[in-house]
């Protein structure tokens, strides 16, 4: 299960949130945002994977960012086309596209970027593009039939954790977590995010163990 943890920009919380076995960090380079990084924080992950958030950017906008956070991911959270997705493919780039479904033929809307990315992640439609604190109907991935693994995000927080206990899904590769863990926009709380990640990880453990 990949614990992503998005919306970091403080230096130490942002080492603190490594500290808690948080395997991916995420950065919002996108202005709009209450969580947005104007600057490289002073202190990047050593450990997690570093995750930038785009919104509809340009391929000069991504790129620069990306070299000044020393990105692992890229994660395009707007409508950036599969012609865009190729561009940074063809530069070396990994991956991530978020999708936000309302209906299961929104899903079909996932099939031409396939083939170019590395995950998908399914959020709460939003106008904000994410950060919404709402969760979505988690049902709707049922009819999702790609083979690229995804995340789940929108809204998730300590209580969800029955409720992720009991959603299965093939492609299902771990949760994205965010304003569900905030005691102010972009300012994480340790305790309870590292509590919440033991916990996630004993339900994927007994899960694999019940398959086996």
């Amino acid at each position: 299960m990949i614990i992503k943890v998005c919306g970091m920009r403080e230096p130490e919380n942002i080492r603190a949130i490594e500290n808690t076995g948080a395997d991916w960090i995420g950065f919002i380079c996108y202005e709009r945002s209450p969580r947005f990084v104007a600057d490289t924080p002073a202190y990047l992950p050593c450990h997690a994977k570093r995750v930038g958030v785009f919104v509809n950017a340009g391929f000069d906008t991504i790129t620069a960012r990306a070299e000044a956070l020393r990105l692992d991911y890229v994660q395009l959270h707007g409508t950036e086309s599969p012609e865009l997705c190729l561009e940074l493919r063809c530069h070396g780039f990994h991956l991530i596209k978020a999708f936000a479904p309302r209906t299961p033929a929104d899903l079909e809307q996932t099939i031409p970027y396939l083939p170019l990315c590395d995950y998908l992640l399914f959020d709460t439609p939003s106008a904000g593009h994410g950060g919404s604190g709402k969760a979505f109907d988690w049902s709707l991935l049922r009819f999702y039939l790609g083979d690229v693994p995804f995340l789940l995000s929108g809204g998730i927080c300590p209580e969800s954790l029955e409720a992720l206990r009991r959603f299965h899904h093939p492609q299902w590769a771990g949760i994205d977590l965010n304003s569900g863990f905030e005691t102010a926009p972009g300012i994480k709380d340790a305790e309870k995010l590292k509590t919440f990640i033991e916990r996630i990880n004993n339900v994927s453990m007994n899960n694999v163990a019940m398959r086996e």
